[in-house]
């Protein structure tokens, strides 16, 4: 028994050296040299930051080299000595054409970066959570630390971070832009219900944005706005309702007044706008509707002013030629008792 264990060994041992013998040359076979590898990193790197956007002459020729090289021979050493020259060549020029785009990549990051902070600022919205602006800005200036240190694929991803995180706070603020529209103009009584809803789902994607769970914040975020624009809707649809009732109001005193007469021009000019109001109702353009419809009902009252003080004017130029009128008579009385009393 003692003497078949290791007869037993030896044979699973020979089994083995066997098959990694047998192994070993078809991997080399199938592991690709290393300018073949240098040449197909050079190119995909610079595919991956967009070089032949920037520069598409010099990425043909770069291309040329690079299938010419994987069509050279490798049947012997010299031939396989040149491919790889040729493989290497390639990688040379990829490579420098990822120096002249990196910089252009980096820029263009930068400027989308910078001009959605930009919006984002320009909404008001920092001043109120200028944390969430500065965490923003600190993934921007890591992006940029890593750039400089030549972590391009690092520095990348960290940019479109950057650009997600500005992006995701815009439309938050475009959440908190909304539901203050609907405070300020006093909206909230045309759909209090769906306001309600909407607060609700803003707040918990407030909470879901504080504990790092970003999908799912933005999408309760999207879904607060749009409960939002519908209250904002709903309102519109009816405020521009009430205007156009108000603006009419002021339209028939105006006729009453006959200012369409006194004042033509300028009840023209409010007809018009009136009209226009009612054009953008039947488009559905309640805002704007609702915009021309107060124009429209201040015009209307401006004209009746302007009759009103016309009339005032008349009356005051009628009221003045009865006084002369008046005076006139009394003076010529007054000449006759004159001449009467001069005559006796």
């Amino acid at each position: 028994m003692k003497k078949i264990i290791p007869v037993f060994m030896l044979l699973i041992l020979t089994a083995l050296i066997s098959v990694s013998c047998k192994s070993t040359p078809a991997q080399v076979e199938l592991s690709k040299p290393a300018s073949v590898i240098l040449a197909e990193t050079a190119r995909q790197r610079a595919i991956d930051f967009e070089s032949p956007a920037y520069f598409p002459s010099e990425w043909e020729a770069a291309e040329a080299q690079y299938k010419a090289a994987k069509e050279m021979p490798r049947a012997n050493n010299e031939e396989i000595q040149l491919a790889e020259t040729a493989y290497k060549s390639a990688a040379e020029s990829y490579n420098e054409l990822f120096k002249k785009t990196v910089p252009l990549y980096a820029q263009a990051r930068e400027d989308e970066i910078l001009a959605t902070r930009e919006k984002l600022i320009n909404t008001g919205f920092t001043e109120y959570f200028p944390e969430y602006l500065e965490n923003a800005d600190n993934i921007t200036l890591t992006a940029l630390e890593q750039y400089e240190a030549e972590e391009y694929y690092t520095a990348r991803e960290t940019a479109v971070k950057a650009l997600k995180e500005y992006e995701t706070l815009l439309l938050g603020a475009d959440v908190y832009l909304a539901r203050q529209e609907i405070i300020d103009r006093g909206f909230l009584k045309y759909d209090e219900e769906n306001f309600k809803k909407a607060d609700a789902v803003a707040e918990t994607a407030i909470v879901e944005y504080e504990a790092g769970i970003k999908e799912k914040a933005t999408e309760h975020a999207q879904e607060a706005l749009l409960r939002y624009n519908l209250v904002l809707s709903n309102a519109w649809t009816a405020y521009s309702a009430e205007l156009k009732v108000s603006a009419g109001k002021e339209r028939e005193l105006a006729l009453e007044e006959r200012a369409n007469i006194a004042s033509r021009d300028l009840f023209r000019d409010a007809e018009s706008v009136f009209n226009e109001a009612g054009e953008k109702i039947a488009k559905e353009s309640y805002h704007q509707a609702a915009i021309q419809y107060i124009e429209a009902e201040a015009m209307f009252a401006l004209a009746r002013k302007d009759t009103a003080e016309r009339r005032q004017r008349a009356e005051a130029a009628i009221r003045m030629a009865e006084e002369k009128i008046e005076e006139s008579s009394e003076s010529g009385i007054e000449a006759e008792r004159i001449i009467e009393g001069g005559s006796k």
